[in-house]
């Protein structure tokens, strides 16, 4: 009876630390892919100097193409290739990709476009060129 609350136990203790550790690597990742953000991201991938004729920083060209496929395609497609491309996007360029995903989902999943149109609008500046587009988006996501 003791063998097996001590064998119950390990096991349980096990799982508490593959957990943890699970959580730790969760949490590195997204300081690695912050960092990466911040730093420039991968020389291949980053952005280029350059501006779009919107203002906003302009994508090498590798990304412009898959973002316009992912667009093309449906919104899981336009999701999965925001989680994929985040660090090496720009955030004025982000927080229209996002808010593009925003208006794409809104009517099927509220609750979803309502935390990611909150996420970029904490981290948007008033100055920024996605500020006015927030401000229109504000009454449908209060």
């Amino acid at each position: 009876m003791i063998r097996k609350l001590i064998g119950l136990l390990l096991i349980v203790g096990a799982l508490l630390g593959l957990k943890e550790l699970h959580r730790y690597w969760e949490q590195v990742k997204t300081q690695q892919a912050a960092k990466d953000r911040q730093n420039g991201g991968s020389p291949a991938l980053s952005a280029p100097a350059p501006t779009a004729a919107d203002g906003m920083p302009a994508l090498a060209p590798g990304l412009e193409a898959s973002l316009r496929e992912a667009k093309g395609q449906s919104p899981a497609a336009l999701k999965l290739w925001i989680e994929k491309h985040r660090p090496y996007v720009p955030d004025p360029r982000l927080a229209s990709i996002e808010l593009d995903y925003v208006v794409l989902i809104g009517g099927r999943n509220y609750l979803e476009a309502k935390k990611i149109f909150n996420a970029v609008k904490q981290r948007t500046p008033t100055n920024s060129p996605v500020y006015s587009r927030i401000q229109q988006l504000e009454k449908n996501y209060p």
